[in-house]
């Protein structure tokens, strides 16, 4: 198969990849946007929080996305999955699952985060449909129902006020010690916050709606939702092994422009920051790929000096 030579190849066809395919292509540099089709948010049932598209399916955002890209002659939509990442700025050699071979300049990681297996009985049923993860991407559906939180320690402190802006109804679970110091505790009380922390035995529901939270010492907890503390994983070790620096928690260490601590390779979305939104993963790749389209014109009005 023929090698194709790229000015950029975004590994990752989710928000930010594809608003960087769209900011690229309009820049008229020669893309590929190489995806496999798997995204995280394939269990949500609608996406939230981005004005104009406040609801839509993420097959539909995505199905709109690629026919806006597809008017720029020089972006490619490619359904594959890359297995190897060689070379330096400049010269990058990309070999894809399918024998696909490209040269490309630089390198766009928006390959996202995905979830290591869910631990807890029933909670992969629910998931999606009436257990999220974030109250600003779901909360209104589910406001001023019974719920459960699923979280512990310093980041549940942080949750429970979050929280209470959409309900007053909702009981902590920890699943285990709650990591939490004696005035946390008394925080929660003072508020009138049940907080358990056995062991979740089980999750019962119907149709994907949650019914109750079943716990290891025969607690059992009716709700109408669930919100938890996803366990997540960087949605490809492609950076890693490229030399790229991350985080202890999986995250890509980049700068204010993207750029991570390869030189020529940039990050943007969710493998790159905590901020886990639609919108806000859109507005890092558009952001990503405006410095990139800046450094490679730099290099070019360069070279010919």
């Amino acid at each position: 198969m023929e090698k194709q030579i790229l000015d950029v190849a975004i590994i990752g066809g989710g928000p930010a990849g594809l608003n960087a395919a769209l900011v690229l292509g309009r820049a008229r540099k020669n893309i590929a946007v190489i995806d496999e089709g798997r995204p995280r948010n394939a269990v949500t049932r609608a996406s939230h929080g981005f004005l104009t598209r406040d609801g839509i399916t993420p097959s539909e955002f995505r199905s709109l996305a690629k026919d806006e890209i597809s008017v720029y002659p020089s972006v490619s939509l490619i359904e594959d999955s890359v297995i190897s990442i060689e070379g330096s700025d400049g010269q990058f050699q990309i070999v894809t699952k399918q024998g696909r071979n490209f040269t490309s300049k630089k390198i766009l990681f928006a390959v996202g985060m995905k979830d290591q297996p869910l631990a807890i009985p029933g909670l992969t049923e629910v998931y999606g449909k009436s257990a999220f993860v974030c109250p600003y991407c779901d909360g209104w559906e589910l406001r001023d129902k019974p719920l459960v939180i699923i979280n512990k320690g310093a980041e549940l402190m942080h949750f429970a006020p979050l929280i209470s802006g959409w309900t007053n109804h909702f009981t902590i679970c920890t699943n285990g010690p709650d990591q939490l110091t004696d005035d946390q505790r008394k925080e929660l009380q003072q508020h009138q916050v049940p907080l358990f922390n056995s062991v979740i035995k089980h999750i019962d529901s119907n149709d994907g709606i949650v019914q109750q939270v079943v716990l290891e010492d025969g607690t059992t907890i009716p709700c109408r939702g669930i919100f938890f503390k996803p366990e997540l994983m960087t949605g490809s070790n492609l950076p890693q092994v490229l030399g790229c620096d991350i985080t202890e928690t999986g995250m890509i260490v980049t700068d204010d422009f993207g750029r991570t601590t390869i030189p020529g390779v940039y990050s943007a979305g969710d493998a790159a920051s905590k901020l886990y939104q639609t919108i806000a993963a859109a507005s890092m790749g558009a952001f990503t790929a405006a410095a990139i389209n800046n450094e490679l014109n730099n290099e070019a009005w360069s070279a010919k000096l």
